[in-house]
Formats: structure tokens, sequence, C-alpha cells
């Protein structure tokens, strides 16, 4: 990895683990640059000190991927593969940068019935999300291969942190308490991914894929009941995971069952999470200060 003040992401897709990359990007030094096709979404990128473009534009987007020393792709896939390989394939030529990092989803490996996954491990992709992820992955995987270039996946669970926590639900009463009978899920904090993938930058192995969890994976019911005693809240009203106010998106999640290791990025590179289960994450939000409200 380039020195920290000589880093320049350039991170395709501005959304909550884009913007976070890019802002930790700029407290070590270095430079970051989103993309968005949000107007509204691009200011308030800016207004955080990231330079923003529409991923439209492709003069701008250009210039930023050759001032680049480093690329990021949060963008999720479509029914046509990854959107960032599509936009920024065309326009790379021999300007790709050093690291390339595209993430992922645990959702790759489909359902083990509660059984550890690890990245060796096969990819039954149980739904549709999840198989466009393994086509992205493999689209950039074979392409770095045949150009030389250095790309990691990054495979995600259910991520959560300031603004996007299961409290949040708890607060506007939103919440409920799904229930699945041996049903257990994995988690990681933002600033853990965030730790992980600037680790992947120091230690950049071509080819690699990672999986980015905590160490405790466990039920949705055992969280949300743990959050809302610690809030000295009720437990919200519990339904079944059949029922018919789950969304269908909802219900297509609880199809999968896993525990997912982390022990290869532990191990390659130097990464422990902050935050090694759900409980030291949630009780960090709940003991942070109050955002500071700007008053006009």
């Amino acid at each position: 990895m380039p020195h920290a003040s000589a880093l320049n992401l350039l991170v395709f897709g501005g959304g909550y683990v884009g913007r976070a990359a890019a802002l930790e990007a700029i407290r070590r030094g270095g430079r970051a640059t989103a993309t968005s096709r949000d107007p509204e979404r691009r200011r308030a990128l800016e207004a955080e000190g990231i330079a923003a473009l529409d991923p439209g534009d492709a003069v701008a987007l250009k210039t930023a991927l050759e001032a680049a020393s480093a690329v990021l792709i949060t963008a999720a896939p479509d029914a046509h593969g990854c959107p960032a390989l599509r936009a920024l394939g065309p326009l790379a030529g021999d300007a790709w940068p050093d690291w390339i990092g595209y993430i992922s989803s645990t959702s790759v490996y489909g359902d083990r019935a509660g059984g550890w996954v690890f990245e060796d491990g096969p990819l039954n992709a149980a739904n549709l999300e999840g198989a466009r992820r393994v086509r992205a992955e493999r689209d950039w995987l074979d392409g770095a291969q045949g150009m030389g270039l250095t790309v990691q996946v990054f495979r995600l669970p259910g991520f959560y942190g300031p603004g996007r926590n299961v409290m949040e639900r708890l607060r506007d009463g939103s919440a409920r308490l799904v229930r699945k009978p041996g049903q257990v899920f994995n988690r990681i904090h933002i600033d853990d991914i965030v730790s992980g993938l600037f680790a992947s930058m120091a230690r950049p192995r071509p080819g690699a894929a990672y999986n980015l969890t905590d160490d405790a994976p466990a039920p949705a019911d055992v969280v949300m009941a743990w959050a809302a005693d610690r809030m000295g809240l009720a437990s919200p009203p519990e339904i079944d995971w059949t029922d018919d106010s789950v969304s269908e998106a909802m219900r297509r999640f609880y199809l999968d069952s896993k525990r997912v290791s982390n022990a290869l990025a532990k191990a390659e590179l130097g990464w422990r999470p902050a935050y090694p289960t759900w409980r030291e994450g949630l009780a960090a939000l709940l003991d942070a200060p109050p955002p500071l409200r700007l008053v006009s």
C-alpha cells in the first residue's frame, strides 16, 4: 500500500460501506472519491470531504481512476453483472491501481444448516442476489488473472453501525422478534469491515477471498431481545419467520443458516475485529454520545 498521505481511494458505490472506507482514507491523511447517481447523496459526501461524482460521467470517472492508488467496489451486481466492471473496464487501459477490493456477500455460500463455512468451500447461493454475487466475483477474479491485477474479494455478512442497527428499529417501533429455531446469522461492525479492507491494502494477495465477520454467529431473536433489555424496552412483538408480515426479502434471508469463519483474514491479514461479538458492538453504539446537531 502507498504511504498514507499518498493514498487516493476511488470507491465505486458511495453507500454505507463505501462512505466509511472513504472517510477512513481521509482520516489516514489520504484522499477519497466516491460515486453515486443520487445528487443529494453526492452533496452529502462532498460535505464530509469526499469528492463525489456521477458514475455515468465517463470523463470524470476516468480521471478519478487514473489518479487512484486503490479502488473499492461496493456497488451491488445487477442482472448484467457488476456495474463497476462495466463502467471502469473500458476506461482503465493500463490505469488500474495496485489494489482492487470487491465487496461481496456471505450469501454466495447458501445454506449450511448451521455449519461452518470457509473461503475455499463450495459456492451454493440459494437466491438470485447470491447468484449474482458469485458471478460478479468470478468476473473480477477471472479478469484480474488475465490482466495481472491485484483483486481481493471480501465476503460480508449482515453489517451494522451508527444509524444502521437493531436499536434504531427498537426506537422507532418497527422491530419484530422473528424466530426460527436453529437459525444463526453472522454480523460485523462497520468499523471492522473498514479495518479489514485497510489490512488487505497493507498485505495484498492477488485472487484472495476473505470472510470479514465477527467471532459470534447468533440467532436474530437473541440479539433483538438482548438489545431491548439493554435499552430498558419491552421485547417487540414475536412473529414466526413465515408470517405474512415478514417481507419476501426477509424471508429469503432466513433460508440460509451458517456460521462463517474469519480465520483466514486473521491469519493472512493480521486482522482482529475490534468488536469480536455483537454484544461489544451494540454496547459501544448504545454508549456513544448522540451526534452533534447543527443549529441554523
